[in-house]
């Protein structure tokens, strides 16, 4: 095991203390709180609740400065080795101006989530440069396959991706990157603040849920129009969960409008890659560098070197 895989983040290992915090949307039923803390001592953790996850304003799970509190002091402390979101929702990208980076940067600790927390990742890696984990959510159902990827990437600091066994080659090529991205939503948010996702060589990890493919494909378009497809150097697309009962203009599927955004920014595109809104899921290391090969069908995760 490669110690520095991961720059300079810390294996997690029995007995690590992991913050739950809900820096998005509110958490309903009491249940999910308690699947999460089950999660983390799955893992022979030990789970540490912030002191605002039961909190409601709305579809927030509470007010900015409540979330906000319990997202530094997790940062802040020195007795936390780790932040699991609870769940996504929105309201992630409210705090990033005033999440306290300098700590994080002092002493990084790994950030895991994924959906709205796509607007946490791509702060952190603006305003740190460290890894963080595009995986499941705290309150998430872990699979068999979903606990092995993150346990690589979390745990074991190695590969957590790999062969993609639903891959559709949308474009055909090689590409080396650093991967960025997560839900196309946030992405396409972000676009235009300082805490966009760093499109420049990334290899672009993107999914999305209720989306029908006429804004999957706006958003798309957004993303060429600024030039970010240009700078990336690939695009890796997990799962579109679609907009139930859309009606569409036509027969356009999702992996059409990917081909043809592939197409006009002249990189390689994966479909299908296991990740997004699914109950099989990769854990991917956001900043890590990888290896696109859609003739093997595979993303390969070589660290941060």
């Amino acid at each position: 095991m490669r110690s520095n895989f991961f720059g300079e983040l810390q294996p997690l290992r029995p007995g690590a203390r992991v913050a739950l915090v809900t820096p998005a949307g509110i958490v309903r039923d009491a249940a999910d709180l308690a699947r999460a803390e089950d999660n983390v001592t799955s893992f022979g953790w030990i789970p540490v609740r912030g002191a605002n996850t039961s909190a409601s304003e709305g579809y927030l799970a509470g007010p900015d400065e409540m979330r906000l509190h319990d997202l530094n002091e997790a940062i802040a402390s020195d007795d936390i080795d780790a932040i699991w979101c609870v769940r996504g929702g929105y309201g992630s990208m409210r705090l990033i101006p005033s999440i306290d980076y300098a700590s994080l940067r002092k002493h990084p600790k790994p950030l895991i989530g994924f959906s709205d927390i796509t607007a946490l990742h791509a702060a952190v890696h603006r305003e740190c440069g460290i890894v963080t984990f595009h995986g499941p959510t705290a309150r998430g159902e872990l699979t068999p396959f979903t606990r092995g990827s993150f346990e690589c990437a979390v745990v074991d600091h190695r590969d957590s991706c790999g062969f993609a066994a639903k891959g559709r080659v949308l474009r055909n090529g090689r590409a080396r990157g650093r991967l960025a991205g997560g839900n196309l939503s946030m992405v396409a948010a972000l676009l235009g603040t300082p805490w966009s996702v760093d499109f420049d060589g990334a290899l672009l990890v993107l999914e999305d849920i209720g989306e029908a493919v006429y804004r999957v494909d706006r958003m798309m378009r957004q993303l060429l129009l600024a030039g970010a497809l240009e700078r990336s150097a690939g695009i890796v697309a997990g799962d579109f969960q679609p907009f139930p009962g859309e009606l569409e203009m036509d027969d356009r599927s999702v992996d059409d409008v990917l081909k043809e955004a592939a197409a006009a920014a002249g990189i390689p595109c994966l479909s299908g890659a296991p990740f997004g809104h699914i109950a099989d899921q990769w854990t991917i290391p956001l900043g890590a560098m990888a290896v696109l090969d859609t003739d093997a069908r595979s993303v390969e995760v070589i660290g941060t070197g």
